[in-house]
């Protein structure tokens, strides 16, 4: 969902802190989300509601142990095409929207074009992804892989101004 600029307001310091605890927390009973910003529930309710009509609360989801269903493998590929145009990037896209193990995908400046980052059982899954898949991507000219071995900190969680 896109943001709607023109019809959205400025967010306020209630607003953001809203945010917070629903960052914390999304499933947060609305009467407790009400008492910790100091508003009574149908005011709390309605900006809740405009935050996600404007899109800046753009959904809500289970976050899932990859561990507990098996896919403790996290990688991250660099992928560097073979040429650059419009219609080799939407290809490219498109593409890889459809592979199920990827997480993220990253249209980047720099040394290279795309950061990807997937999540797979184990190294013999990763082969398969990288060269079934991944280079076989529209423009797909080399790989440079990394293999996480320990991961420190993942968050989805912005930090917001006060």
């Amino acid at each position: 969902m896109r943001i709607q600029k023109e019809s959205m307001r400025a967010l306020d310091k209630i607003d953001k802190h809203i945010l917070q605890l629903l960052q914390q927390d999304g499933r947060m009973a609305m009467k407790e989300l009400a008492e910790q910003v100091g508003l009574s529930i149908t005011p709390c309710i309605e900006r809740v509601k405009r935050m996600e009509r404007d899109g800046v609360i753009s959904g809500y989801y289970a976050r899932i142990n990859p561990a507990a269903v098996g896919v403790n493998l996290l990688v991250f590929v660099e992928i560097t095409l073979n040429h650059k145009s419009a219609k080799t990037f939407e290809q490219f896209r498109r593409e890889v929207l459809r592979i199920p193990e990827v997480m993220e995908c990253h249209l980047v400046s720099g040394d290279f074009d795309y950061l990807i980052k997937a999540r797979i059982r184990e190294m013999a899954e990763y082969r398969k992804l990288l060269g079934d898949m991944l280079l076989q991507l529209p423009g797909a000219a080399q790989s440079k892989s990394y293999v996480v071995m320990e991961e420190i900190k993942e968050t989805l969680g912005l930090a917001l101004e006060e």
